[in-house]
């Protein structure tokens, strides 16, 4: 079944997010090369982005590409603030929105022809809004999927509307690389091109068992439906959670059980501060080799998404536990965060990368992910000896 329907999912983004709110607050930086943080490039304006400047590069590389770069220090509180009027504007433009992070959300606007416009109508005034009340550029695509429009703002950046009107999708997408598809990452692009398959339309031509041989079942039945257009997903309202929270069954030594306390510790802190959330208490969950259960919890001072403050408080609470652990055995062991605020959030990360902290490589960490997915770079004390990697659930 080929979807398509009316062309009326916007995907829109804000250019360089980052970057253009440091150039917005601060005149003496406009039309000038800035990147956001040092050892590490946060975000990079496009007049930085011209000389090869990237977001996840090394601060020392960017520097050498581009002499005269202005860096700066991250300011999160700016960026959490003008988040929340960029959202007010998706909202009063669109019934439905979804966001995907700070500055980038779906839209649907479908059925809003006689009250607001036409789709595409309504992309030109949102992004008209953004510019003269934000100060900012959004770049929108419009189409009939939000795979489709996420790549359709892909092409448009910077400062661009793109429209793919519907029943002319293939025509749109089959000639494109395939690497420039939503969820096509490095690792899947070099698979794909190391049989031949460089274009949508070349994957399109394959059955979903060659696909699924070449990269496995999850990723092969995806990739089958994005090049073809098929994506049943609708925009959904995001709802707000009250916690992040992950886990990892198993039996482990007690020396391992700080690894897998630290896996947890990781990729909660990661989802939080990815959503622009920070908690106050920590809570661990463990479950007995008799199937019982319990917790410990520990609230602190300040809401904090920094790796290292979480883990603190988790070795704490699984340092109390311990003795129980010993006499019952245990057969998981999981982590929540709750008490979310979105003001405090990376307070503590909001340091110069000029100068190394912990606060800095959780910075770091995260724009490798943002630009390279979650799993492009790893924790050793998560990945075990030989083939004893720790699986670790979201909750």
């Amino acid at each position: 079944m080929f979807v398509s329907g009316e062309a009326g999912i916007l995907h829109a983004d804000a250019d360089a997010f980052f970057a253009s709110v440091e150039q917005r607050d601060d005149p003496r930086l406009r039309g000038r090369p800035v990147a956001v943080g040092g050892g590490v490039v946060m975000a990079a304006s496009y007049e930085a982005r011209r000389y090869g400047v990237r977001g996840a590069m090394g601060g020392a590389r960017a520097r050498r590409l581009c002499p005269q770069l202005i860096v700066v220090r991250p300011r999160f509180e700016a960026y959490v603030a003008a988040s929340k009027e960029l959202f007010a504007l998706f909202e009063q433009a669109a019934p439905v929105v979804e966001g995907l992070s700070l500055e980038e959300a779906f839209l649907d606007v479908r059925g809003l022809e006689r009250v607001s416009g036409t789709p595409r109508e309504i992309a030109v005034r949102l992004r008209r809004q953004v510019r003269e009340r934000l100060g900012l550029s959004l770049t929108v695509g419009v189409a009939s999927t939000k795979v489709l429009a996420k790549l359709a703002s892909r092409l448009a950046k910077p400062d661009g509307l793109l429209v793919v009107p519907a029943g002319t999708e293939q025509e749109f997408l089959h000639p494109l690389p395939v690497e420039l598809i939503w969820g096509v990452g490095p690792a899947t692009t070099r698979r794909l091109h190391a049989h031949g398959i460089t274009t949508a339309g070349r994957a399109a031509r394959l059955g979903e068992e060659h696909l699924t041989a070449i990269l496995g079942q999850a990723a092969g039945r995806y990739v089958h439906a994005a090049v073809r257009n098929r994506d049943y997903r609708r925009v959904r309202p995001g709802r707000r959670r009250s916690s992040v929270g992950s886990q990892a069954a198993g039996r482990h030594s007690r020396e391992r059980l700080d690894a897998v306390l630290i896996g947890l510790v990781d990729r909660i802190a990661y989802r939080m501060r990815k959503k622009g959330r920070a908690g106050r208490t920590v809570v661990l969950r463990l479950r007995f080799d008799d199937f019982s259960r319990a917790t410990r919890s520990l609230t602190l001072r300040e809401p904090t998404a920094a790796t290292g403050t979480l883990l603190a408080a988790a070795r704490d609470l699984l340092a109390a536990a311990m003795p129980t652990i010993e006499a019952r055995g245990l057969t998981l062991l999981g982590l929540t965060v709750t008490n979310l605020d979105d003001a405090a959030t990376q307070r503590q990360l909001a340091i110069p990368l000029e100068h190394p902290s912990i606060a800095c490589l959780d910075t770091a960490l995260d724009v490798v992910r943002g630009r390279f997915g979650r799993d492009a770079i790893t924790l050793a004390a998560i990945l075990g000896r030989g083939s004893h990697r720790i699986v670790l659930e979201e909750d």
